[in-house]
């Protein structure tokens, strides 16, 4: 599927491309959703550029995911799919700048993308006049999308510190959620960095390619101006990646402390099955001696000799018991 977007009205607004026709001098941007092979070739004919195949989106070479091919320069970054759900993806997304137009390649649906096309076409102000303005807009609604899930998972991180560290501890907590949650939101946050550190090289490979193509075609008060924005741009990603890896070093340090937890309450069980034993372990030591009826025993024979084993098997536990609440083990 191929959507279409014009700035020809002063907002960014979808027309209709037919495949083989000329592209208007107002098309800023094509977004090919999922395309077949008639799509590709149909775009690839109408720019003069070679699209990447779905394969080479998954290669993590920098030499595959950035370079130049004629006047076009292709970019690959990884981005998080279907965050808001339980079970969120990561996905290649190629930005193809070739000549002053965007091309975008991609099999999923990141939803930043439809919050740029919404913001486009509500506000003026937003509506790019270039291919290149419409990458960075994109870059920069894909990296404040990141920043509000940095901040739902700094949200949920609080909430599991408090519920580890909190005072009113009770046994019987269900350790496995928490593990559970930790794991999930640790290998978010893993997600969210690397999807920050693949926008990180794009941002700063665009520049290069702004210059040289201005070189040629004598822009240098644009290329500054687009410089401008981008190291904006790539300040945010920078402090993005810290607050991720301040966070996955936090999560990290939350799993250790739940790992520890559970060992304090496996602790606590072994103390006091430990203190049970060791409670009646007298007690039974003196009814198997008596037990043995031996015809030497002379408490057999006695009519207090089991009022008297019954009594010296109650002090042989209790004794112990006192000791241990006096150690405070019980």
């Amino acid at each position: 599927m191929i959507h279409a977007y014009s700035n020809a009205s002063g907002v960014l607004a979808q027309v209709e491309w037919q495949p083989g026709a000329a592209l208007g001098d107002d098309l800023v941007w094509l977004d090919l959703v999922n395309p077949d092979s008639a799509e590709e070739v149909a775009v690839e004919a109408a720019l003069g550029i070679d699209i990447p195949v779905r394969e080479q989106l998954a290669e993590i070479e920098a030499s595959s995911r950035l370079y130049v091919e004629g006047r076009a320069a292709f970019m690959t970054a990884t981005l998080i799919v279907r965050a808001d759900q339980d079970k969120p993806e990561m996905g290649p997304v190629t930005f193809i700048l070739a000549g002053n137009r965007l091309v975008t390649l991609r099999y999923c649906e990141p939803k930043a993308f439809e919050l740029f096309v919404n913001r486009g076409r509500r506000d003026a102000d937003q509506c790019p006049a270039s291919g290149e303005a419409a990458l960075v807009g994109l870059l920069e609604a894909i990296v404040d999308r990141l920043a509000d899930h940095l901040e739902r998972v700094g949200g949920i991180v609080t909430a599991t510190s408090m519920d580890v560290f909190r005072h009113d501890y009770a046994r019987g907590r269900d350790f496995y959620a928490l593990l559970a949650r930790i794991g999930s939101e640790g290998d978010f946050t893993s997600n969210v960095r690397e999807s920050l550190v693949t926008l990180a090289r794009i941002v700063a490979f665009v520049p290069a390619v702004s210059e040289q193509a201005a070189s040629k075609e004598r822009k240098a008060p644009h290329v500054r101006a687009l410089q401008s924005h981008l190291k904006t741009l790539q300040r945010d990603i920078g402090s993005l990646t810290d607050h991720a890896s301040f966070l996955s070093n936090k999560i990290s340090f939350l799993l250790d402390a739940t790992l520890g937890m559970i060992t304090i309450e496996q602790n606590n069980i072994i103390k006091v099955l430990s203190v049970g034993a060791g409670v009646f372990v007298p007690p039974t030591l003196i009814a198997s001696i008596y037990g043995m009826n031996f015809a030497d025993m002379p408490e057999l024979h006695w009519w207090w000799g089991y009022p008297m084993a019954l009594g010296v098997m109650v002090l042989s536990a209790a004794l112990p018991f006192a000791y241990f609440r006096y150690k405070g083990w019980v």
